[in-house]
């Protein structure tokens, strides 16, 4: 383990979170240098069992969401682990969870309970739908979000039907805006030395996200007249075919529309009055991606970039999973970082994609084993050796 050097180095966190939203939102913060204890029922967080492993428990898809963790594993029915936790939250800065709203009041880790004991502390949670509505104990994951949202609709198939996308994006938006909320609650603190409570709905969320295109003319209050940006839905925005692959190529300007209108061997075509501009250009996007289409398969995928590079027009080999680890940028960034886990032994890391030249944020800790600072984290508190055995013990 390393010293953490990021700007919130110096400011702890108790993630009472599990899955992807929450754990990838402390992460966020862990990995700019807070102090983040994971606070796990004695039987771990359900992630931990998922991919593959080379020990029970620490699951890869686990590792990608709690690097730069220490874990407690407690149980919270004991009375001794409950008043540990209350005694953590007293040295916190921020408490963090993912539970309904009623399960944490149940649990005694509501708002007004927790901020009696810590007037400072930033508690943040986020659930599927806004506090204080109808829907607010309803139950919500990424997959109910995506498809209430209407999102999945947006990524429906060649027959129509609704599709989730292949990644958790709610959660995973969620837990990064939460992330940046608590940056900002955290700022307001130190201006005004006030604590305060932050809510974030995953419904909301996306929303937020995806009408910024999509609204259309709803943003004018005629929704009846079409939502939804139509170049993000022809059916032909996606990769095009060269001889030999997939290739990635986006033109925006009049000059890069000319240049690649040129490249493909129609220079005529920015005369065109569908093509002539922004605005004839959206208009007509079926027909633009559709020349897109047909032009692209005249080359390999490497005859194009090394053509349109040059010319400045965004392009790049459209990769697959596989791909990324020998794609050659991210060889040169570093992206994937090696690192020896005192547990799994060789194990890879994503990189943290912020730079801060003053408090470059760090790799300080890879994920831990259940429970594996519970004893160390206790005693920080002032727990009694008596106490840590009351609070671990069957």
């Amino acid at each position: 383990m390393t010293e953490p050097t990021g700007p919130l180095s110096g400011i702890r966190v108790i993630d009472v979170t599990t899955v992807v939203l929450g754990p990838f939102c402390s992460q966020t913060l862990g990995d700019m240098g807070a102090d983040v204890i994971k606070v796990e029922t004695t039987q771990g967080d359900s992630t931990r069992l998922i991919g593959p492993s080379r020990t029970p428990g620490m699951g890869a898809y686990f590792a990608n969401l709690n690097r730069n963790k220490r874990s407690l594993a407690i149980d919270l029915k004991k009375p001794a682990a409950r008043e540990a936790l209350l005694r953590l939250v007293e040295t916190a800065d921020v408490f963090v969870h993912n539970m309904r709203i009623g399960a944490a009041s149940r649990l005694g880790l509501d708002y007004e309970t927790l901020s009696a004991r810590n007037p400072r502390l930033i508690y943040a949670c986020a659930s599927g739908f806004r506090k204080g509505s109808s829907m607010q104990e309803f139950p919500a994951y990424d997959d109910l979000i995506q498809g209430v949202s209407g999102i999945a609709a947006l990524n429906a198939g060649p027959d129509g039907a609704p599709r989730y996308f292949p990644t958790v994006v709610v959660d995973k938006l969620t837990g990064a805006t939460l992330a940046s909320m608590i940056g900002m609650a955290l700022f307001h603190r130190e201006r005004t030395g006030q604590g305060q409570e932050i809510h974030l709905p995953m419904m909301e969320t996306i929303l937020s996200f995806a009408l910024v295109e999509h609204m259309w003319h709803a943003t004018l209050g005629e929704p009846e007249k079409g939502v939804g940006y139509p170049r993000m839905l022809t059916p032909h925005r996606r990769p095009y075919a060269t001889k030999d692959g997939y290739i990635s190529v986006i033109a925006h300007s009049n000059a890069q529309w000319g240049k690649l209108f040129e490249a493909m061997g129609v220079p005529e075509l920015i005369e065109d009055p569908r093509f002539n501009s922004v605005q004839a250009r959206s208009q007509n996007i079926d027909a633009v991606y559709a020349t897109l289409t047909e032009g692209m398969k005249q080359r390999t995928t490497d005859e194009w970039l090394a053509e349109l590079r040059p010319a400045d027009i965004p392009c790049g080999k459209a990769n697959s999973l596989d791909d990324l680890f020998t794609e050659p940028y991210l060889a040169e960034t570093g992206y994937f970082e090696d690192y020896n886990h005192p547990v799994e032994g060789k194990v890879v890391i994503p990189a943290i994609p912020a730079r801060f030249s003053k408090s470059p944020p760090n790799v300080h800790r890879p994920w831990p084993k259940l429970g594996e600072h519970t004893r160390e984290i206790l005693a920080e508190v002032g727990c009694s050796e008596a106490e840590i055995e009351t609070i671990t013990g069957d």
